[in-house]
């Protein structure tokens, strides 16, 4: 199985529309929203059938035994992260433990335990043709990429016979892309015309070098500002990435959206584009025929 990410270097690109239109061109059958802090591609993706759905455990979190604790201090003390409060009885917020384990390390008489903590939920929805695999991260927890790479894997492992996927990943640079490129085959970066997009290209085509991964580069809504779209074309020539193409602003893509469609299901501006740069990205991943 081939991976096809998709990935921007922030919120807001329109990497999740063009990813949801880059799986129904390929008829993938096999893909995954790997935003798991804010999924949205299932709500473009229909599906007949209700998904699957398993708890995700994450780091463990400290929980003190109110009648073990002595109230020595001694948590409250080594706690880097004042996670733990002392007011009425000693007691751990959950938001702020890193689940470190030293307050159970410290504590003389064992009132401390490390338990598994519940962080999200895990979604599989599967039929006989294709497999989409997805997450939603409980607010305020902080193991996106765990949960990421277990998206990874259900998605895997339901889909062994799958020549492709196509991943939609998370925006940004954190642990949840750093976990998304890994194993990825080859990556599309959607950029965005203004200077911040300039830089949050560069910043993550730098990121994905380290990972030896194939790289692409597309412009959404190009036509905002021209000017800075030569200067992505520009860079990409200098640094030797395939430039895929351009996409217009469209108001239709967002009408498109709206009604649960992908810009593709629909005769609109960037549509075509999309279906221009889908093609130009197949033709250099199974450049060796390769599946």
């Amino acid at each position: 199985m081939k991976q096809l990410l998709v990935l921007s270097g922030k919120g807001g690109t329109g990497k999740t529309t063009i990813a949801s239109a880059l799986i129904k061109l390929a008829n993938a059958k096999a893909y995954a929203d790997c935003d798991v802090d804010a999924p949205n591609l299932h709500l473009i993706t229909t599906w007949a059938t209700e998904p699957d759905k398993t708890d995700y455990y994450g780091l463990s979190k400290a929980q003190i035994n109110d009648e073990l604790c002595i109230r020595c201090g001694q948590c409250v003390k080594y706690c880097r992260f004042y996670a733990i409060s002392n007011h009425d009885n000693y007691s751990v917020d959950p938001f702020a433990c890193e689940g470190c384990g030293v307050c159970e390390y410290v504590c003389p008489v064992k009132a401390i335990t490390m338990l598994p903590s519940l962080d999200g939920e895990m979604m599989l929805y599967s039929d006989n043709k294709k497999v989409f695999s997805t997450a939603q991260l409980k607010m305020g927890s902080g193991s996106s990429g765990l949960l990421v790479t277990e998206v990874k894997k259900r998605m895997k492992s339901a889909a062994v016979n799958a020549r492709l996927a196509i991943i939609d990943g998370s925006p940004g640079l954190g642990c949840p892309v750093i976990a998304s490129l890994s194993g990825a085959d080859m990556v599309l970066i959607v950029a965005e015309p203004s200077i911040s997009g300039i830089s949050d290209l560069e910043r993550i085509i730098n990121t994905a070098a380290n990972f030896a991964i194939k790289m692409a580069v597309c412009v959404n809504k190009y036509d905002n500002n021209i000017e800075n779209t030569e200067k992505i074309e520009e860079f990409c020539k200098k640094q030797k990435l395939l430039y895929a193409g351009r996409i217009p602003f469209d108001r239709d893509a967002v009408k498109a959206v709206n009604n649960g469609q992908t810009i593709v299901d629909i005769d609109c501006r960037s549509g075509t584009a999309v279906k221009e740069i889908y093609h130009k990205l197949m033709n250099v991943f199974f450049e060796k025929g390769g599946d």
